[in-house]
């Protein structure tokens, strides 16, 4: 279990990363919450916002911040596994030619897949094992990535014309669906003000791999308490229509439910909250806080319920209601 040292020097970590982000980030605070959350959980991000809200930039400051390789890959329909994974070339050697691993973009630390479904769907299939297992296997060699490993990965929601969805399958790989929402007046201003004007600032080192890794250990220990496990385990099985107890709402209005990594996802992503939050254990609430991101993408609606204007978001609202009028 984690001690009170351990929790204050967590949250004292995850301030200095959220203070030096907004030198170069203007508000977004809970993008940049929900990635902090998923770095240090494990787990990678689907965001998911129209171009220009600086998604791309957000994920470079973060590589500056954490001092950790970056690569950004711009997805097309031509782009192949091998551009991306890296292939073996022939090198000429004192003893003659010899195949040699060139590694590709997705051996950075930081990897932002940007427009990920402009990409074919056997290149989209390339990161699935990039994602889950951390390893890329070229020719029949499996080879690790260097731990922190983060895929940060856009797309855009409006603009549908040549793009290929992602399956579901590769959805389930991301600990988060996180929506970027459209800047304030106020914050609009303020980026105007930042990008303009020739005083950038610029956001300096707050943390190393080793540090997130040592964070990620601490996460692990906090504990969760059995009313609180059952919550959030009757929220992700609650999403199956299929089930007898499930709510009237899921079996109205969803076509498939969450699988059991949206379980995992939820309680990697709460043991995090709840020690930025400064507290020894998850609470309800930190449930709750993280279970759209969770969930958003491992639920699909059927027919009736685009009909109806439901959305994923507003099902996982009244899952949430029914569930806690249980507790």
């Amino acid at each position: 279990m984690a001690t009170e040292q351990e929790i204050l020097s967590f949250r004292n970590t995850v301030e200095d990363i959220r203070r030096e982000i907004g030198k170069e980030i203007i508000g977004q605070q809970d993008v940049v919450e929900h990635m902090i959350m998923a770095l240090v959980a494990g787990g990678n991000v689907l965001l998911e916002g129209v171009p220009g809200l600086g998604k791309t930039r957000l994920v470079r400051t973060l590589s500056h911040v954490l001092d950790l390789p970056f690569s950004r890959i711009q997805f097309t329909p031509d782009l192949m596994p091998a551009d991306i994974t890296g292939t073996n070339i022939i090198v000429k050697t004192t003893q003659g030619n010899a195949f040699e691993f060139q590694p590709g973009p997705l051996f950075a630390s930081i990897v932002l897949a940007d427009e990920i479904n402009r990409a074919t769907p056997k290149t989209q299939s390339a990161l699935l094992e990039a994602m889950q297992e951390h390893c890329v296997t070229v020719a029949g060699v499996s080879r690790p990535m260097k731990e922190p490993y983060f895929v940060l990965a856009t797309q855009n929601p409006v603009e549908q014309e040549g793009t290929y969805p992602l399956p579901e399958a590769q959805l389930d790989r991301f600990l988060f669906k996180v929506l970027v929402p459209f800047p304030t007046l106020e914050e609009l201003g303020e980026i105007v003000q930042l990008t303009t004007t020739g005083e950038e600032k610029t956001a300096q080192k707050a943390a190393d791999g080793d540090t997130i890794l040592r964070l990620r250990a601490i996460a692990r220990e906090v504990p969760v308490a059995p009313a609180v496990q059952q919550f959030a385990l009757k929220l992700v099985l609650g999403t199956h229509p299929e089930l007898p107890d499930s709510p009237a709402i899921a079996r109205s209005f969803l076509r498939f439910g969450a699988s059991p990594r949206a379980a995992q996802a939820i309680f990697s992503a709460a043991r995090v909250r709840a020690l930025m939050q400064g507290r020894f254990n998850v609470s309800f609430e930190d449930v709750a806080a993280v279970a759209k991101s969770c969930l958003r993408h491992r639920i699909a609606l059927n027919f009736e319920g685009m009909a109806q204007g439901q959305t994923a978001d507003s099902i996982i609202d009244e899952l949430l209601k029914t569930e806690k009028a249980a507790c």
